[in-house]
């Protein structure tokens, strides 16, 4: 089937300073985006970044119509790469999928051949969803922290924004990997939630209105922060001699309100974290998924939904409404 028809959710220019409209729709493969590799797609995530496109928030998307979803697993169709066999099991994210062009949302995606990684072995494609963009960023995360040094003997790390889908694997990774976890979250709920995935404490986030001093008690050895803004000021303040601290999410806020005092007085290092990465590091960096870096609690930060669930499972994200990883099941 070189030009199957299959079913899309896409997202259309709303009215003046509307929304976009998003709609189930009937589509052929040679309607979607230019790519010389047609997937069969099974399953693709929810990230904030879809919540906020559906929304129209952010400017995330600037050319209507187009399908969301900003990474995907499924079986290679047909590739113009030779070395990209058909049924072979990949993952895409990034490159603008479900953004500058059609993404994740439909029973087919076709990308350029670059833009697809076939799984590693002992990954398949249920768990590569809900790795997708989430998982590797929260390993990038940990590659580059511990890059600078950091080690479990070291002490504590921090992960702000707990029970977000980045900051659960985060949680889960760095507990196999033998480091104390304490997990941030303003959900008092999900304290069991967290501690079942590797948190060794739960605590609430400082009171926004605090002061935010240079530098505060030294207690972290290292800081996975999703948030930004204050409380990521507030971590680096708080981290010890030689911490690190990775940053990738602005929730919180753009702003960051700190200081150059705990990088040159404790020697702290800020590292920001851009999943948008080349290939060669993506390669690195999903092989320490499928191994060192094995999660073992996906199970219980997933959540598979059905595709006709997208719209409102999209706009519970934007009401905070969402623990863990969301997943649509496409195939």
């Amino acid at each position: 089937m070189d030009n199957p028809t299959f079913q899309a959710y896409r997202l259309h220019a709303g009215a003046a300073d509307a929304p976009p409209q998003g709609r189930f729709e009937t589509l052929r493969a040679d309607e979607l985006s230019e790519g010389d590799t047609l997937i069969k797609v099974a399953y693709a995530g929810l990230n904030y970044k879809d919540a906020l496109a559906q929304a129209g928030r952010g400017g995330i998307i600037r050319a209507y119509p187009r399908i969301g979803g900003i990474d995907l697993s499924g079986t290679v169709v047909h590739s113009a790469d030779p070395a990209l066999a058909p049924g072979q099991e990949v993952v895409v994210h990034g490159f603008g999928i479900g953004v500058d062009c059609d993404g994740g949302y439909a029973e087919y995606a076709r990308v350029p051949r670059d833009w697809v990684l076939p799984l590693p072995a002992g990954i398949g494609l249920r768990d590569a969803a809900v790795l997708g963009a989430a998982g590797y960023t929260a390993a990038l995360s940990l590659h580059w922290m511990e890059h600078c040094g950091l080690t479990p003997e070291q002490g504590e790390v921090l992960v702000t924004g707990a029970t977000g889908g980045v900051a659960g694997i985060a949680i889960d990774i760095l507990s196999q990997r033998g480091y104390r976890v304490c997990a941030m979250s303003g959900k008092p709920e999900a304290e069991g939630y967290l501690r079942s995935l590797g948190a060794q404490e739960v605590i609430a986030p400082p009171d926004p209105s605090a002061a935010i001093k240079p530098l505060m008690s030294a207690r972290w050895a290292g800081v996975v922060d999703s948030v930004g803004g204050k409380l990521l000021a507030h971590a680096l303040a708080s981290l010890r001699p030689d911490g690190v601290a990775a940053a990738f999410g602005n929730a919180g806020g753009a702003e960051l309100p700190s200081s150059v005092i705990p990088f040159i007085l404790r020697g702290v290092k800020l590292l920001g974290i851009n999943a948008n990465s080349p290939m060669p590091l993506r390669r690195l960096v999903w092989n320490k998924l499928a191994a060192e870096y094995r999660p073992a609690r996906l199970d219980l930060i997933s959540h598979v939904i059905e595709p006709s669930d997208l719209p409102q499972a999209l706009a519970s994200m934007l009401e905070r409404g969402s623990i863990g990883r969301s997943v649509a099941r496409f195939s």
